[in-house]
């Protein structure tokens, strides 16, 4: 039996991980532990408690005005220590947090191997969105085993001299965690929303929150939302602030005063899900929402100029918008108005998964151990030969409605929006440089 230990810390990376522990704790294959740095203190626990799982070990790092390379060096001295006590056979870390990378670099110099999950997105631009886009090129180098979510996501990994045996294309594990939560209802938990599923009107979804657009741009955004609220009276816009002070600065003088945009404190995991359901359509800077969405059928538009999620571009699931306050009115305005415009995003096919990435990442790691044969990739035919248990059903639920277009009634999703590196504002100048990721991009 090989021993393996996941390590993460923030709420996305505990949601996507969520299904590859069940999945591993089922597996005789296996024996994991789990290691969590507490990037995120409250939102990590709050999934944590949701999927019933228990850390091994805990770093618990978070700390007032961290920056990022306070979490990196923490996450270095605390995981190092870990690995050489434990010596498991590989260490799992999933996507682009600072503690993905920290804990990829801590595995890579106590010499143990390293399955990166969620592998291989880009957007080509080092710093867009930062710092994510530079730690899930780093950890692509000290990676070992590269499960890649989509075909777009393999290819990349192919462009940057990454060997095709060393890569599996598994489907999103989100979508897993989306399935196994349908047909959970959760209190929305917030005062704001109390009524929210009493009117008929339509819900706009905002999230925004990306460090690459702290100032003008997330004014700009603010300026939009104001715009929307005065043009649409009947529109009822919804926003879960996010904990930053930087981001709170810049939306509030906007829109904390307008009768018909609710903003709460950030949602617990499943409520959120919750809200997703009820939207009409999602305005979003996240990443994460770019899958999640179009899985109960809402277009997403995406206040940013790239994305790493292209599949959801060419499916037609999602359009890039910007931060222009006149296009995002106006994009907005779009799909309210024009029925078919909606229709065609909304019903476009999920291209993230099928709700199996867990079992197929289990299995990946199983032949990449020389423990089984190799999975049938995602969008493949053929069946597992591996000795790992199957996801437990969900009651009524059609296992091809996640990875379509599903009218997904009384139903609820699980969303995992981005991480959050702090939750600090820049005092009077001082460390400004921790926050302009154009000293480093010019």
């Amino acid at each position: 039996m090989k021993r393996l230990m996941a390590v993460y810390g923030t709420r996305p990376e505990a949601i996507k991980m969520a299904p590859v522990i069940e999945a591993l704790r089922r597996s005789p294959m296996f024996r994991s532990t789990v290691a969590v740095t507490g990037q995120h203190r409250a939102l990590l626990d709050q999934v944590h408690t949701l999927f019933g799982i228990r850390a091994d070990h805990d770093l618990d790092i978070l700390t007032r005005r961290q920056s990022l390379c306070d979490i990196t060096v923490r996450v270095l001295d605390g995981i190092c220590p870990l690995l050489q006590h434990e010596r498991p056979d590989a260490v799992l870390v999933q996507g682009d947090t600072t503690t993905a990378f920290a804990g990829a670099l801590a595995a890579f110099y106590t010499s143990v191997p390293v399955v990166h999950l969620e592998a291989g997105l880009r957007t080509d631009n080092r710093c867009a969105p930062f710092p994510e886009e530079i730690n899930r090129r780093l950890v692509t180098q000290l990676a070992s085993l590269h499960l890649a979510p989509t075909g777009h996501a393999r290819d990349n990994l192919l462009r940057d001299g990454v060997p095709a045996a060393s890569v599996v294309v598994t489907g999103n594990t989100v979508i897993d965690a989306l399935r196994w939560a349908v047909g959970r209802k959760a209190d929305y938990g917030d005062p704001a929303l109390a009524d929210l599923d009493d009117t008929a009107r339509r819900v706009l979804l905002v999230t925004v929150h990306r460090r690459e657009s702290w100032g003008r741009a997330i004014e700009s955004v603010g300026g939009a939302l104001a715009d929307l609220s005065q043009i649409e009276p009947d529109l009822l816009i919804v926003l879960p602030l996010h904990p930053n002070p930087v981001v709170r600065a810049a939306i509030l003088p906007h829109v904390g005063r307008l009768e018909n945009v609710r903003l709460t404190e950030p949602l617990t995991y499943a409520a959120f899900a919750r809200l997703i359901h009820r939207s009409h359509l999602i305005l979003t800077d996240s990443g994460g929402i770019q899958e999640e969405g179009p899985g109960l059928g809402k277009p997403v538009l995406v206040m940013r100029n790239s994305t790493e999620r292209p599949e959801a571009l060419e499916a037609g699931t999602s359009r890039l918008v910007g931060t222009d306050r006149e296009r995002i009115v106006k994009e907005v305005r779009r799909l309210l108005h024009d029925r078919q415009a909606y229709a065609t995003m909304a019903q476009a096919v999920n291209p993230y998964g099928d709700g199996r990435a867990a079992d197929r990442t289990v299995q990946a790691i199983g032949h990449w151990l020389g423990l089984c044969g190799r999975p049938a990739e995602f969008g493949g035919t053929s069946h597992p030969v591996c000795a790992a248990a199957s996801a437990p059903e969900t009651a009524g639920v059609d296992h091809g409605r996640a990875a379509h277009r599903g009218s997904l009634d009384a139903a609820e999703g699980v969303v995992a929006d981005e991480e959050y590196d702090d939750a600090r504002v820049p005092q009077g100048g001082d460390d400004a440089d921790e926050f302009d990721p154009a000293q480093v991009c010019r």
